[in-house]
């Protein structure tokens, strides 16, 4: 409820810890959501702001919430031949979900790619797959109770599945190393359902 009076201190806090200042910036990231209409709103309007008002160009970089939710799993995954489904919490009940590969690091799922449903709609996924799967994310109770019944699915703990900063930053550079950005004028949320 307080994006708006927390977010540009808090930017300003890091780059003073940092020693930085906006004019040192190469690139902005943001996640566009899945997530609270509100706040992903307000961070994506954010970085356009501060990009539009720097006085170098900035690239700005737009990742999905479920995307930066997977990254830290994907490289493991490849090595063990394993898929890693990312999970958020999408409010009354529901889940959103997407389903990664190891080699897909640098995908950022278009809203037709996400997936909706309770919990028993994403077990029912989940039971219908025949590969092994990592569950990552915002999983509930009743999710993960229903996930460890089937055998081929290993949840990871909500503590280590929740996405951070600084995985979107690791995230963001890599897309911004392969020539990867967004147009700050068609930059939008990513909405999976009417706001």
């Amino acid at each position: 409820r307080r994006h708006t009076q927390d977010l540009l201190p808090s930017v300003q806090a890091m780059l003073d810890l940092t020693q930085l200042e906006v004019s040192a910036l190469t690139a902005l990231a943001v996640t566009t959501g899945p997530g609270s209409f509100t706040g992903v709103r307000i961070g994506i309007s954010t970085v356009k702001g501060v990009a539009l008002g720097a006085s170098q160009p900035l690239a700005v970089i737009g990742v999905p919430t479920l995307s930066v939710t997977a990254a830290p799993w994907l490289a493991l995954a490849a090595s063990r031949s394993v898929a890693v489904w990312a999970v958020i919490q999408a409010g009354r009940g529901q889940y959103n979900w997407v389903e990664f590969k190891g080699a897909d690091l640098l995908r950022r799922p278009a809203a037709h790619e996400h997936n909706n449903g309770k919990a028993t709609d994403l077990l029912g996924a989940l039971s219908g797959s025949a590969e092994q799967i990592w569950l990552v994310g915002e999983i509930e109770a009743e999710l993960q109770a229903g996930a460890h019944e089937l055998p081929h699915v290993q949840v990871v703990d909500n503590v280590s599945g929740l996405r951070r900063a600084g995985q979107l930053a690791r995230l963001a550079e890599r897309h911004f190393a392969a020539g990867a950005g967004d147009d700050i004028a068609t930059l939008q949320p990513l909405y999976l359902r009417a706001p």
